[in-house]
This record gives C-alpha cells, structure tokens and sequence, in this order.
C-alpha cells in the first residue's frame, strides 16, 4: 500500500513546479541544483516512474520555504498560484493524522482493489494487441493530421513546432518530443510499423498547438 501523504509535512514535486511555472522541469532540476549546492534550499532528490514510457526520471520533493524561494523570481500570478497549491496540500490530512481504523481500510481498499484489477486484465489479455494498434492510436494524431485541420501543410507546421522547442534537435531522419511535451501529456512516442519512433500529438496537445499559433496569428 503506498500513500501520498507518508511523511509528517506535505512536499511538492519540481515536475509539479514546472507545470505552474510553465516551464521544462529540467529547467528547474537546474535551479534547484544550484539552490542545493549553494545551501539555499533543503530538498530530497528522488526518482519517479513515467506513466508513459516505465522510465525513471529524477525530481526534487521540496518543503513550502524551498518552494517559494525557488519560485521567488517569477511573477506575482505565478507565486499566487503556488501558494494556493500550498494551501490544498496543507489542508490534506498527513499520515500522523491518519486512525488506524483509517489506515487498515486503506489497505483493505487497496488489496480489493488490486485483485479486481488483476481479474479484470485476466478477462481483457484478448483485446490488450488490438487496443494498443487500433484503439489507441485513434486518440492520437500526426503532426500531418493536426496540420490538415489548420489547413496547412506539415512542413509549414513542423517548422513552427521546431520554433515553439517542441522536437529534440539533433536526431537524425527522425523527429522526437522533447521530454516536457511527454511530461505534459501533449504527445506521446510510438513505434511505426517499420520500427521508426514517431511523434503522436494527444487531443490535448492539438489543443495546445492551436492555442499556441492562434495567439501568435499564424492561424
């Protein structure tokens, strides 16, 4: 059984801090870094598992004054928008606070849970190849598709996604997401029939796309 409240104080993830923050969390991995090796901050550097991929990826779990000095050279807005994250994380109940009453239904939950998942992915074996080929893929798109819904062509697209930093520079005869686009949810990595990765935009991340060259009067 695994709780997200284990520990005394709640924390923030710097994955969660990029995303209020609107930037790459490799970018603030780097900021909290120097914070660390400087002394200014107190933080756990630990690995978490993407949802995704099943890769592991560092992360930072920071305290609320760590937090805030990270995010103390960004806008008023954005340091509004941390405070009030602060305030639901503290409002949750820690594990100090937890009954055991509450604590074994928790694990009774979990465990009841966990063997109808196992029956239910007994009874889908059948249908997990198709779904992974068809179904799945019916939720993503090409950058050719979202481009013929903008009335452009793909190149025209690709071109203003390479400005946008969407596609890591440097792999040849292949385009790949950057890791914050996965991060995000705005895409995913897939592998063709002929064993090429390929670049799948989520709704989510058309959605991101348009918004992004309506503002900027490209469409």
């Amino acid at each position: 059984m695994q709780l997200q409240t284990v520990s005394k104080k709640p924390t923030m993830s710097s994955r969660e801090i990029a995303d209020y923050v609107g930037t790459t969390h490799d970018s603030v991995l780097k900021t909290v870094r120097q914070l660390v090796d400087r002394g200014i901050v107190f933080g756990n550097e630990t690995l978490y598992t993407h949802p995704q991929n099943g890769q592991r990826y560092p992360e930072f779990l920071l305290d609320y004054r760590s937090t805030m000095v990270v995010v103390s050279g960004y806008s008023a807005e954005v340091r509004a928008r941390i405070i009030d994250r602060w305030q639901e994380l503290e409002a949750k109940p820690v594990a100090s606070e937890l009954t055991r009453l509450q604590i074994l239904q928790l694990a009774m939950e979990s465990e009841q849970g966990r063997i109808e998942a196992e029956a239910k992915l007994a009874l889908a074996a059948p249908k997990v190849e198709f779904f992974d080929k068809v179904v799945e893929r019916k939720t993503l798109m090409s950058a050719t598709q979202v481009a013929q819904k903008l009335g452009m062509s793909a190149i025209k697209l690709n071109k203003h996604l390479d400005e946008l930093g969407i596609y890591a520079m440097g792999v040849k005869r292949a385009r790949v997401f950057k890791q914050w686009v996965i991060d995000k949810g705005l895409g995913e990595l897939k592998q063709s029939d002929l064993g090429f990765s390929q670049p799948l935009f989520t709704t989510a991340g058309e959605a991101w796309i348009v918004e992004r060259l309506t503002s900027e009067g490209v469409v």
